[in-house]
């Protein structure tokens, strides 16, 4: 425990912010940059594919199955070595492996993401397009304005738990020596030499709390959007239909 803490003592900055402001950020900052920005891109795309998914057109739907079950049945660390070997070749020029690490980020959070918002919008009661349709809504207006703005609220905990999954996966970045939480580890680890077991213990722990922390914010929202859904028990039902509640009898 003393050696951990010795190096927590000595190397705190390094594992936060990396060699930032002397030097590129990296750390726990670029595991976190790197997850929200692949989860904030990857998200449109997602819904696109969710959406083809859905759609009744066959040349729309069959691709869309195609993709996602390939992103979704090859390993990432093959996607990470595909995109750091191909990127540069469409653009002509080296890529960083933050931008190469992004990119493949977002290509395969994007799968998994399609899969959460499909689920999300069938999930809905068969009752809310037929509403819409009955008030005229095409079905552009029926997508958009009413079933996917509800499936995104119902989606929130599944997408905060795609999110620290997307914080685990950014540990393969040190694989193309990205400046993010395992490399500023084994930088740390290639200073000490003799004390592997403790910092990779350092760096699990780091992991654990940042997953957990958000772990529960999920299991939390997920539990308020259960509750708001089934309403607040008679009295509120009542309140609702403008009805009071009645009270018990005074003796």
């Amino acid at each position: 425990m003393n050696d951990i803490l010795q190096i927590i003592s000595d190397n705190w900055l390094l594992l936060l912010v990396g060699q930032y402001p002397h030097g590129p950020l990296g750390g726990l900052a670029v595991t976190l940059l790197l997850s929200v920005l692949g989860i904030v891109l990857a998200f449109p795309l997602g819904v696109a594919l969710a959406l083809c998914r859905l759609s009744p057109f066959w040349f729309l739907r069959h691709p869309a199955t195609a993709v996602v079950y390939l992103v979704r049945g090859v390993p990432l660390i093959m996607f990470i070595f595909w995109t750091y070997f191909i990127v540069p070749q469409i653009l002509g020029r080296p890529v960083a492996g933050f931008t190469t690490m992004l990119v493949t980020l977002v290509i395969y959070q994007s799968a998994y993401l399609a899969e959460i918002v499909r689920a999300g919008m069938t999930g809905l009661p068969s009752g809310q397009t037929e509403a819409a349709r009955a008030i005229g809504l095409n079905y552009m207006q029926t997508t958009f304005k009413v079933l996917l703005p509800q499936a995104i609220y119902n989606m929130v905990p599944a997408i905060i738990s795609q999110f620290v999954s997307s914080i685990k996966d950014t540990a393969l970045g040190y694989v193309i020596s990205v400046n993010e939480l395992t490399f500023a580890g084994s930088q740390i680890n290639a200073t000490l030499l003799t004390m592997p077991f403790q910092v990779y213990i350092l760096l699990a722990a780091i992991y654990f709390v940042v997953c957990s922390a958000l772990t529960q914010l999920a299991r939390t929202l997920e539990q308020r959007i259960a509750r708001r859904r089934a309403g607040r028990g008679p009295a509120r039902a009542a309140a609702q239909a403008g009805v009071t509640a009645p009270q018990p009898a005074k003796v």
